[in-house]
């Protein structure tokens, strides 16, 4: 009887063409396009590059999208990376991904932009120097903490509060993005002479403005987590991914057009939060909005990653990889708190020693690491599977340019600068391994897990959640 039930449970496919676009595109545009330029520009060194990075960041992404569409449309499972790495790699490496993931790559990305949230509001009160560091941390933990919370106690304010934060953010593009524009036809063009000056061209620069740019992307493989809400996955999701992607990369480039207008790139690189900066340039004495705006937009970038954590978490735990606590749903409210609580607490401990830049380059890097390994599990199933029904294919090439580009990412930072923070956290992904063995392949110590479990279960009010995938 159960069982008949349970297949009545899938989800019905109700995201459209529209749906999947706004999906993407307002996950994309969050704290990045506030934050990143200043970091983009700096280590590349002109303004004339920083924009070519821009644009091959947006390339790089659509063209590793199209490769996701196709896994999605083969391995149409909801899960992201975490089941095509699964189904292809094996059940080590998936364990090694969700491991970092959970541990480190979730909590990193919300201290991130907890911080950028927590720039741009003090910014306004220290619009001649640089906010001080504490109160800076204070208020991007007094987020988290708050975020935290409403996402525990309801999903549906949550909800509703993202399409709020949606609208500020495209309002706030827009106001740059026109406000450049008048400034560059009175003929404000001074950065864009000799623009190719300084740059940079070395494998280090290079490979850490990628990392700035490409921390503004983030979110653009959120389509393949819901796969299976998608109407016609074979047809939408690539078109979805080629629209969505192209009008951000447009509106990144505009916005970086005229902030180069309003400032020079001199001004750029020191300023703490860039639209702060070009408010009070452009808005004079109403400057304060851009501030707000750009808040607002982290705010609601923040809740969305806290939103769709819990998601990975689910589907990890089905499969045995993470602890059943995580997994668990609150009774009455439904909302998986633990999940929440758990990064909630790291995101804390990672923010206490980080500052944004070192975050985003270790984001970046662990997140590129496993892009890799899931495209060569996409090339695997094209060489040595080519039987599987697959509704979208794109050619082979297209996998080997960004698996080659993935390479080149990971390891761009190491060779040319080597930083001995690199290898932690390269031995960290590994050390997934070293946890994997005993605890989840021989099942070490379950007793132990089993009593705290039900006491973590009696004190936060949780049961087993079923899932309906």
């Amino acid at each position: 009887m159960m069982d008949d039930k349970t297949q009545k449970l899938s989800l019905k496919r109700e995201v459209g063409l529209v749906g999947a676009v706004s999906l993407i595109g307002g996950t994309m545009i969050g704290s990045g396009i506030f934050m990143s330029p200043q970091t983009v520009l700096y280590s590349i060194g002109s303004p004339g590059a920083s924009l070519v990075v821009w644009a091959c960041c947006g390339l790089l992404v659509i063209l590793a999208s199209f490769c996701y569409a196709e896994l999605g449309t083969v391995i149409r499972e909801s899960g992201g990376e975490y089941i095509y790495i699964l189904r292809t790699s094996g059940p080590v490496v998936a364990f090694m991904l969700i491991f970092s993931s959970v541990l480190f790559v979730r909590p990193a990305g919300v201290a991130g932009i907890s911080l950028s949230f927590a720039q741009y509001v003090v910014a306004p009160f220290y619009s001649d120097c640089p906010p001080p560091v504490l109160l800076v941390k204070c208020v991007a933990a007094a987020a988290i903490i708050v975020l935290a919370s409403v996402n525990c106690l309801n999903v549906r304010f949550s909800m509703s509060v993202q399409v709020f934060f949606m609208v500020a953010k495209v309002l706030a593009l827009a106001v740059i993005i026109i406000g450049g524009a008048v400034m560059l036809i009175r003929g404000n063009n001074e950065s864009f002479e000799d623009s190719f000056e300084n740059t940079n061209v070395g494998i280090n620069p290079i490979g850490i403005a990628f990392y700035q740019g490409l921390w503004s992307y983030d979110g653009w493989n959120n389509l393949n987590y819901v796969t299976e809400e998608l109407k016609r996955p074979e047809v939408n999701l690539p078109r979805a991914v080629l629209i969505a992607i192209s009008l951000v990369t447009g509106l990144y480039l505009l916005v970086n057009v005229s902030y180069l207008t309003v400032m020079t790139p001199r001004e750029l690189m020191s300023s703490s939060a860039v639209a702060v900066t070009w408010g009070n340039k452009v808005l004079g004495s109403w400057g304060w909005i851009m501030s707000v705006a750009a808040a607002l937009s982290a705010f609601g970038s923040l809740n969305g990653t806290f939103f769709s954590g819990g998601r990975v978490c689910f589907v990890a735990a089905r499969e045995g990889h993470m602890p059943d606590i995580l997994a668990m749903a609150h009774v009455h409210r439904l909302t998986p708190s633990p999940a929440l609580i758990f990064t909630t607490v790291i995101s804390l401990v990672v923010l206490i020693p980080g500052d944004f830049q070192s975050i985003v380059n270790y984001f970046s890097f662990t997140a590129w690491f496993f892009y890799a390994i899931t495209l060569s599990g996409l090339l695997y199933l094209k060489i040595k599977k080519p039987e599987l029904p697959r509704p979208y294919k794109v050619p082979i090439i297209l996998p080997i340019l960004v698996l080659i580009a993935a390479i080149f990412l990971v390891l761009a930072p190491i060779i040319d600068n080597p930083q001995i923070e690199y290898l932690y956290v390269t031995l960290f992904i590994l050390s997934g391994v070293i946890i994997y063995i005993p605890f989840i392949h021989y099942k070490l110590c379950p007793g132990l897990l089993t009593k705290l479990t039900v006491f973590l279960q009696l004190f936060l009010e949780v049961a087993p959640a079923e899932k309906n995938l």
